[in-house]
């Protein structure tokens, strides 16, 4: 729920106009959507809200093809929606119709997960709700009377999870945390994550963080400002949730992986963390690191531009790693 503000306050920080925060400590968030297009809802792909954990009213939207009558299972992709771990929702439009088009050109069930949003909530919140979606899917896949839209069209044993911005980051922690085969969630078997412009952040800038353009969609003030509001109070951009090579974080090396595949756009200000994310796992010995990189896309093109050339090309490199492990490339 969002706070009231006096009157006489004045706004101490912007997030795209959807969420203020005031000189006196109060929050007021906006129900209207930073991305304010049409939901391009054509019938072809079905879904529905569901609760997946009761004590904080945090739901998911379920997606799967309407034609989904040919009874062969149907791989589970679970994308995390962006937003700077402070603004954002399964609701917004933008993520609804990028949902609708995973759904329906990977032949998928997709899974759209909301987390609890900062600064009300700050890190490492988010990053649990994302595993307790995980757990509820565990749950669903163990039960002798799962919703019926999983059981009868979902494969527990092909689950890729993929993130946007803050999701991608999610998507990471998630990675480190089960590893490779992820043990901890059988039946579930997670076989590959997408980490598309992970929100990764540093006290000491990055080349494409200094010199990236002013005017990019995620410019360097919003990037600041999201990670004031988001990493825990006292801490810096060096905090492991935020930094996962920085000098407090725990080494990644020992790590064996699930299959990765990074995405990143060349005027992305975030690129070069993506870009050294990649680079550093692939050279520690997890071979089945992808990473890909658009050339002149900015941060987020996806889902702000998603029937252009690039995102269709992405579309295609994500169907692409999802056949490759399950088996059939």
């Amino acid at each position: 729920m969002s706070e009231i503000s006096n009157s006489k306050a004045t706004v101490v920080e912007d997030c795209r106009g959807v969420l203020h925060v005031y000189n006196d400590g109060s929050i007021v968030r906006s129900s209207r959507p930073s991305f304010n297009v049409p939901i391009n809802d054509d019938g072809t792909v079905l879904w529905k809200d569901v609760v997946f954990d009761t004590a904080l009213d945090l739901q998911l939207r379920l997606y799967k093809p309407a034609d989904d009558s040919a009874g062969s299972k149907l791989p589970i992709f679970i994308y995390i929606h962006g937003g700077g771990f402070c603004i954002g929702s399964r609701t917004w439009p933008n993520c609804q119709n990028y949902c609708f088009q995973l759904t329906s050109r990977l032949r998928a069930v997709v899974v759209a997960p909301d987390y609890r949003l900062a600064p009300e909530n700050r890190l490492p919140d988010a990053i649990e709700d994302g595993f307790e979606a995980l757990k509820w899917l565990q749950t669903q896949a163990v039960s002798d009377e799962p919703d019926p839209w999983l059981s009868h069209v979902a494969d527990f044993s092909h689950v890729y999870i993929s993130g946007d911005s803050a999701g991608g980051n999610i998507a990471h922690h998630l990675a480190a945390r089960l590893g490779f085969g992820s043990p901890e969630l059988d039946p579930v078997r997670v076989r590959g994550y997408v980490l598309l412009a992970p929100f990764f952040g540093g006290t000491i800038r990055t080349k494409s963080e200094a010199e990236g353009p002013k005017d990019a969609f995620l410019n360097l003030e919003l990037i600041d400002r999201f990670w004031r509001l988001s990493i825990p109070i006292g801490e810096t951009t060096d905090h492991p949730l935020v930094n996962p090579f920085g000098p407090y974080s725990q080494s990644l090396e020992a790590i064996d992986f699930d299959p990765i595949l990074v995405v990143a756009g060349g005027s992305d200000l975030l690129k070069d963390r993506a870009e050294d994310y990649a680079k550093r796992l692939k050279e520690w010995g997890n071979k089945d690191i992808e990473y890909v990189e658009f050339e002149g896309q900015q941060h987020g093109f996806f889902t702000i531009y998603p029937n252009s050339e690039p995102s269709n090309k992405l579309m295609l490199i994500i169907k692409q790693f999802i056949e490759k492990h399950l088996g059939k490339v």
